[in-house]
């Protein structure tokens, strides 16, 4: 491989990697919003988990943002 082909491969992967990076993080923060709007409308912790399919420890977790 050419070393200009090289240098442009990686350098798309390192944007990838940046842009994978940056939607998780978003998603990370909608889903704790998600499930502290849930707990706030009411909703335990149980209640939530067994709504997403976690253990309501993980949940809680989530909702620290830990």
């Amino acid at each position: 491989m050419p070393k200009d082909a090289k240098e442009k491969a990686l350098a798309e992967a390192k944007r990838a990697q940046l842009d994978y990076e940056r939607k998780l993080k978003a998603a990370r923060e909608e889903r704790r919003k998600s499930f502290a709007r849930a707990q706030k409308a009411g909703s335990s912790l149980a209640e939530i988990a067994k709504a997403v399919g976690l253990h309501r420890s993980r949940v809680a977790q989530v909702i620290k943002g830990e």
